[in-house]
């Protein structure tokens, strides 16, 4: 794809000019997913997050158990995957495959690290009717449910979790596979999801101390160099990996490899800056906290 080709293809109105406009808004505005294996988790989650937090504040005062700034992050979280998942996007994702790459990007880039931020495990617990909670909390604490939990959370294990779902998933006939059926198109989705959320939990997890959050540091530097390299394959390659979307993208004024181009650029360029981004803002803050560290021993050295 050559650089002016690339200009033509990101500006809009290339788009709208193949299209009606307002045959294209009606289109997409219609395009709404109402299926309910995917609208009836979103729901339970939100609902359950919303009782607990309601139950958790008026029992010891807003902000108890889940801080504010908590419950907004898992808020933004919730809704930031309702667009990825249930607005138009995910109609549009399904004629090309540059809006099926924005709407995984949005999922592992915004929504997870959002829920994650929240640690919603307690509140949703507390969403739970009364007489469910002490077995859901038993439940919890099974070894045969917290080992592999403990274990996957290590941030090693994270990392190779997050970086396997995102390479297996590209694989051609997996992809197409997942393309032409619902189901393994919800399973991909509830893959990408759940092992960003993982990836996430790991690197930001607050109980551990300075060398987690350097080592954290590493995780994410490598995510985005990896990331980087599947987007660059993807943009450089002169072979079409998806044909499923040959029949639809030439409605949009592409071709199936420009459009594979356009979405190896999304993944390459702004999901690479956006860890890029993360890994320094972490860097930074170890950075603050061995100066801040360093400063607390100095009264003790002088009384020394």
């Amino acid at each position: 794809m050559t650089p002016h080709r690339i200009q033509d293809v990101l500006t809009f109105p290339q788009f709208v000019q193949v299209h009606d406009e307002t045959a294209i808004a009606t289109e997409l505005w219609a395009g709404w997913n109402t299926d309910v294996l995917v609208l009836a988790p979103l729901a339970l989650c939100g609902i359950l997050y919303a009782t607990g937090v309601c139950r958790m504040w008026r029992r010891a005062g807003a902000g108890s158990g889940v801080r504010r700034g908590d419950a907004a992050a898992f808020a933004a979280g919730w809704l930031t995957l309702l667009m990825a998942l249930v607005a138009p996007l995910d109609a549009l994702g399904a004629e090309l495959f540059s809006a099926h790459m924005v709407q995984h990007e949005i999922m592992m880039l915004a929504a997870a690290p959002l829920l994650a931020i929240s640690r919603p495990i307690p509140a949703w617990l507390w969403g739970l009717p009364k007489g469910l909670r002490p077995w859901a909390g038993r439940l919890g604490r099974n070894r045969l449910l917290s080992a592999p939990w403990a274990a996957s959370t290590r941030p090693l294990n994270a990392w190779s979790i997050h970086a396997a779902a995102l390479w297996v998933w590209h694989i051609p006939f997996l992809f197409e596979a997942a393309l032409a059926d619902a189901v393994l198109h919800i399973l991909q989705h509830l893959t990408f999801l759940l092992s960003a959320f993982i990836f996430w939990w790991a690197m930001i997890d607050p109980r551990r101390g300075a060398s987690h959050r350097l080592s954290g540091v590493l995780y994410i530097f490598t995510t985005a160099v990896h990331t980087s390299i599947l987007g660059a394959l993807l943009t450089f390659s002169t072979t079409c990996w998806y044909p499923a979307y040959a029949s639809t993208t030439a409605t949009w004024g592409l071709t199936a490899i420009e459009d594979q181009q356009l979405g190896g650029l999304i993944m390459w360029v702004p999901g690479g800056v956006a860890f890029m981004i993360v890994a320094l803002l972490s860097m930074a803050r170890f950075l603050g906290d061995g100066d801040s560290s360093h400063h607390e021993t100095l009264p003790l050295a002088r009384r020394n």
